[in-house]
């Protein structure tokens, strides 16, 4: 009998792994499944990225391996890309490391920094990933409170109140996934000053800043940010190329360099083609976001009306590719909840409750999903 790793003992299988099979069950028995549950867009990358890939495969030299650290003039499209957006200068020979998506620097990250028994703060609610990972590197999940009533962000009185002594990481992401909450340069410039003050490694994760957000904005604009600070970013959302994996990480050389040295250890480099795709894609002008967001704005609006047709209070603020809304008062359980509209309705939606404990009581929908499906679930009811 052979048994696994004892670390596994600590993680279970990601919910939409196992949520989404039995959905594929339920349309496999006939069932019409309008899936409002994940967060995969539906849409296209541009043209020009399309273009671009399809050049790439032609390239005879396109086939081999790649460097670890991605192409040059990918970094640099990166760099610029952060030039142009967020007003941040990075070295793209030193301070970028392109990832194959960045849920897997959330991994890379952990080996780099992360001892047995060290802490981490993670949000609650909050991605999943950060504690599973946490978990798997047999580090030690602390939980910080991020409530509505104070705008989903962090309250600094009471994370100074806790054990800060063993703590090495802090994670978060603005715009928040899963609440949409924006975050601004006054949040992050606190979080700087207290990962500084507390000698902790900073982590904002960023792949939500240009979907329904009339002001993107980066933990690096925080001036010394680098010091304390990497941030995770994105091609999934933003150019409509979650399949593609590619993500990046950013930070001060040193910082790069522990993760590049697991990272090299894990992979052998990203597909040439699928480089340069990202460098179409990291080079379009501002009217793809325009147009981008013409559509989501569309299906926000729509799902708004559903989730109030349900009882719910949208929490208006929220940006990004989902809507985060309240359930009616007496409700005991949001997996309840969904789990009846899943079999009555053929409905499938998040419960809030899979992103930690203060999501008990709130739900969570999609936008990547199609205006005449969003109508569709609304006349279901």
């Amino acid at each position: 009998m052979i048994t696994t790793a004892k670390r596994l003992d600590t993680v279970e299988e990601y919910y939409f792994s196992s949520k989404l099979r039995e959905v594929r069950q339920l349309m496999s028995e006939g069932k019409s499944i309008i899936n409002m549950g994940i967060g995969s867009p539906d849409l296209s990358p541009s043209k020009a990225v399309i273009e671009a890939v399809a050049a790439a495969i032609q390239d005879e030299n396109g086939h081999g391996y790649q460097s670890y650290q991605g192409l040059p003039e990918m970094r640099q499209a990166m760099a610029d890309f952060y030039k142009d957006q967020f007003g941040v200068e990075v070295n793209p020979n030193n301070e970028i490391l392109p990832l194959m998506g960045s849920k897997e620097g959330i991994m890379h990250i952990s080996l780099a920094f992360l001892n047995e028994g060290d802490h981490v703060l993670i949000p609650n609610p909050g991605y999943p990933t950060y504690t599973s990972v946490t978990n798997l590197v047999q580090a030690v999940p602390v939980y910080y409170d991020l409530k509505e009533e104070n705008g989903w962000e962090p309250d600094f009185e009471a994370l100074e109140k806790l054990d800060l002594s063993k703590v090495k990481i802090m994670w978060l992401g603005y715009p928040h996934m899963p609440t949409g909450a924006r975050g601004s340069l006054a949040l992050f410039e606190k979080l700087v000053a207290f990962a500084k003050k507390h000698n902790i490694l900073l982590i904002n994760d960023n792949p939500y800043s240009f979907v329904l957000n009339d002001n993107p904005m980066s933990l690096l604009q925080v001036e010394g940010a680098k010091e304390v600070a990497l941030e995770l970013n994105s091609l999934s959302k933003t150019f409509n190329m979650a399949g593609w994996r590619v993500g990046m990480v950013l930070g001060n050389p040193e910082i790069i360099d522990a993760v590049l040295k697991v990272k090299s250890n894990m992979d052998s480099g990203m597909f040439y083609g699928i480089q340069k795709g990202a460098v179409a894609a990291l080079n379009c002008d501002k009217s793809w976001f325009e147009d981008q967001n013409k559509i989501y704005r569309r299906r926000r609006e729509l799902t708004e009306k559903l989730a109030e047709k349900l009882g719910c209070e949208v929490y208006k603020e929220g940006v990004g590719l989902f809507v985060w809304a309240k359930l009616p008062e007496g409700i005991e359980s949001a997996e309840k909840f969904i789990d009846e509209i899943l079999y009555e309705k053929h409905i499938f939606i998040t419960p809030g409750t899979i992103f930690g404990s203060n999501g008990e009581g709130y739900i969570r929908f999609s936008l990547c999903v199609k205006e005449e499906k969003v109508q569709e679930a609304i006349d279901r009811f």
